[in-house]
């Protein structure tokens, strides 16, 4: 079973990612899951979204860059080497596994700039973040 991924292809300037996500949003396409990748000059959206074919139209439309690809969504087990046990089945095969983000969970990373600053920026908003010690305990 195979899962449709857009990836989207951004400058690497502040608000491009965000433009990307509004103009989904704006569009009622539900993104499930996202990695962000990066150069010094463009970055590299990637998306799982509820709807595909709506998601690559509102982007195309939007002006971006999208190309659609197949990937694969496993439900790992919540156990230490779930991931590892699954990953040593593909790669001991001699398929080279190119890269591997998580769906659906609502706990989000963000690399930014300046951590500081962001996290006083997010202060008194409706955001809630979230410690390595409550990570720890997931």
């Amino acid at each position: 079973m195979k899962v449709r991924q857009l990836s989207v292809f951004i400058e690497n300037k502040a608000g491009r990612v965000s433009d990307v996500t509004d103009a989904l949003g704006g569009q009622d396409v539900n993104i499930r899951g996202f990695s962000v990748s990066d150069t010094a000059d463009y970055g590299i959206l990637r998306l799982i979204v509820d709807d595909p074919d709506k998601g690559a139209a509102v982007l195309k439309a939007g002006g971006f860059t999208v190309k659609e690809n197949d990937v694969i969504c496993i439900d790992l087990p919540d156990q230490p080497g779930g991931l590892a046990t699954v990953l040593k089945i593909v790669s001991g095969a001699g398929v080279n596994i190119e890269y591997v983000y998580s769906l659906i969970s609502t706990y989000v990373v963000i690399n930014v700039a300046d951590a500081d600053r962001s996290l006083k920026l997010l202060d008194n908003k409706p955001v809630r973040l979230v410690s390595q010690e409550e990570i720890a305990r997931v």
